[in-house]
């Protein structure tokens, strides 16, 4: 496959490459594109080094097989057409195309098989709360439909970049120094701090990471489902968390949901609470699961169970997820080739 990264230099660029690695991805040829201030560095896959070029509105794509885009939602509007007018198929991590009807919204785990109507050649990746949570749901769902959720997420601070991940350590360091710690990438300190807003507010109240979590999980199950959600960020580098209430047509009971997870792809339980074993950021931070624990019924909803997870966005969340779509299209599409 000649594949292609755009935005090489962030955190999902550099997780893209690592995972390419890892899951020995069948790459011919490798292009990695990022901005001006990019362009001109080196970075080294197979033993081989490779120079990021300036992502400009030329023909470098004109050979491209599948590119991971991972550059912000205004580069991916700019640049899709630019992408994709030779045929490369541009799986891209913004929001900028996720509720488009003629861009599908893919999950492999629930609904890999949207990626193969896709008529501007775009697939979206949801956001990395979404994701995270609709795995989950999935083992659920199996038994009984779900009609209702309440979720409220405990994010990390790389879900919004490398950058956020140095300015929290940078707090922390500069609290112990006694200085005034640098407050930039967020509101507010972070550092021993929980912050109750991700993204910007709408005029419901509901800030626009909330409301994607409502959108995106109804157009990946192809559901009526509706959640309500509250995101917070926390001082955590890296993995997000949620608590989790779900309400079923039917009662599923703790057992039954238990065994669903355990034998649902892409999920761990990890649900031992005589010793005090639950998903926790700190030890999961760098796995490509999605970690379930503490499954109990809800004691206000017969119809109801609630669960946590832990899932590292910036793998599962985000890059891991591009190429899981990516390896289903080979599959699919590229085997006979």
């Amino acid at each position: 496959m000649k594949i292609a990264i755009v935005g090489i230099s962030g955190a999902v660029g550099q997780e893209l490459l690592s995972i390419l690695t890892e899951r020995k991805f069948p790459v011919e040829s490798l292009k990695l594109f990022g901005s001006s201030r990019s362009a001109g560095k080196k970075y080294t896959f197979n033993g081989k080094e490779i120079e990021v070029l300036e992502l400009q509105h030329n023909d470098e794509f004109k050979n491209i097989d599948i590119a991971f885009v991972s550059a912000g939602g205004s580069t991916s509007v700019e640049f899709a057409e630019t992408i994709t007018k030779h045929g490369a198929i541009m799986i891209d991590n913004s929001s900028a195309f996720r509720m488009d009807d003629d861009v599908p919204l893919v999950v492999p785990e629930l609904n890999a098989e949207d990626a193969l109507n896709r008529p501007r050649n775009i697939i979206a990746n949801p956001n990395c709360t979404t994701t995270q949570l609709v795995v989950s749901l999935k083992a659920i769902e199996n038994i009984s439909h779900i009609t209702k959720v309440h979720v409220s997420t405990y994010q990390s601070a790389s879900g919004a970049g490398a950058s956020a991940m140095d300015e929290l350590q940078e707090q922390y360091a500069q609290i112990e120094r006694g200085e005034k710690p640098t407050v930039d990438k967020f509101a507010y300190q972070l550092a021993y701090n929980l912050i109750p807003q991700v993204d910007s507010f709408t005029e419901n109240g509901y800030t626009k990471e909330e409301l994607k979590m409502y959108n995106e999980t109804r157009k990946i199950m192809h559901s009526d489902i509706k959640v309500s959600a509250t995101c917070i960020r926390v001082p955590v580098l890296r993995a997000h968390s949620e608590s989790i209430w779900v309400e079923t047509e039917k009662p599923v009971s703790v057992e039954e949901a238990k065994k669903a997870f355990a034998n649902t792809p892409g999920i761990v339980l990890m649900d031992n609470v005589e010793k005090k074993e639950y998903p926790m950021p700190l030890f999961l931070e760098g796995k490509d699961e999605v970690f379930v624990g503490r499954v109990r019924k809800d004691l206000t909803n017969e119809n109801g169970l609630t669960f946590w997870s832990v899932s590292d966005q910036i793998k599962k969340g985000a890059a891991l997820n591009a190429v899981q779509i990516a390896e289903y299209l080979i599959k699919k599409e590229f085997k006979s080739n």
